[in-house]
């Protein structure tokens, strides 16, 4: 896609002729339950116009995503980066969005392979953890449950759901748990850059959840602003993990900042309860992304 492009047309959805557009999900190739292929038949079925596959740290769902789009869906390929601010100590980790970048690019590729590494030293790590203190669980059958993806914390709280530990995932992730107890940092992207990366990669980067309190602590408004001078683009701010307060205040400071806003599920299957299409990103905010993008194009029946 050159600079010159427009972005594709995108088919009215069933919200009075508004496309609903999501743009923030994850499949089986990182901590999804549902395949590439299933989430974009998944998606239309919902009543999605444009999907954005984001896995963590991965572009591994892409091609199989790409082969399986369904008449009327327009696909945004992405990743979900682990990144982490360095500027207060302990460091606070925070994800950010990339849309549209050339999977090629050798040092987000580079980059990501390292993430990707760390997170599967670092899941088999507490997975020994728990068998120490008597836990019945396999870390060689936890990485076939994960069917390929990299292993998360999510795959762990499978293996203890089916063990019999806890019986639902948001009571694996509690303190006793994978919350606190059994939790172990990762080896994060400094944020600065990870933005730099995606926009040399001809991507288009933009912070998810990022006044999600419920998840722990977030980053100052101050390093937001820091970010957008560095070329980030865009928040997060329709968001299960959102309150209405935090929503508002992301909004406020995007608009501030001349940042674009989106708004997604963050759907991850049977891992949580939100439902595809949950929360949505305007024709605008999702047009912006299109056309500031020069890595890989949308894939819209055109193509």
């Amino acid at each position: 896609m050159s600079a010159g492009d427009k972005p594709g047309p995108v088919p009215p959805g069933n919200t009075g002729g508004r496309p609903r557009i999501d743009l923030h999900t994850h499949s089986t190739a990182s901590d999804g339950t549902l395949t590439p292929a299933d989430l974009v038949r998944a998606a239309r079925q919902a009543g999605l116009d444009v999907l954005a596959l984001t896995d963590h740290d991965t572009t591994a769902g892409w091609e199989p995503a790409t082969a399986a789009r369904p008449a009327g869906l327009t696909l945004v390929r992405g990743a979900e980066l682990s990144c982490r601010w360095y500027g207060t100590e302990p460091s606070i980790p925070l994800h950010l969005l990339g849309y549209l970048f050339d999977p090629h690019s050798p040092e987000l590729v580079a980059e990501l392979a390292r993430v990707r590494a760390a997170r599967e030293v670092r899941g088999e790590r507490i997975v020994a953890m728990l068998c120490a203190d008597g836990v019945d669980i396999d870390w060689a059958e936890i990485r076939i449950a994960a069917a390929g993806g990299t292993v998360g914390r999510p795959h762990i709280a499978q293996a203890l759901i089916r063990a019999g530990v806890v019986a639902t995932t948001d009571e694996a992730f509690t303190p006793n748990w994978l919350g606190e107890r059994y939790r172990l940092p990762k080896d994060d992207i400094d944020v600065f850059r990870a933005v730099r990366l995606v926009r040399q990669a001809g991507g288009v980067p933009v912070m998810a959840h990022p006044r999600a309190t419920r998840r722990g602590r977030t980053v100052p408004d101050s390093l937001i602003v820091e970010l957008a001078a560095a070329g980030l683009a865009g928040l997060e701010a329709e968001h299960e993990d959102h309150s209405p307060v935090e929503r508002d205040a992301v909004r406020a400071l995007a608009g501030e900042l001349g940042l674009l806003v989106t708004g997604s599920s963050d759907f991850h299957g049977t891992h949580k309860s939100v439902r595809l299409g949950a929360h949505t990103t305007g024709l605008e905010a999702y047009e912006r992304i299109v056309a500031a993008a020069s890595g890989v194009p949308v894939l819209t029946d055109r193509d």
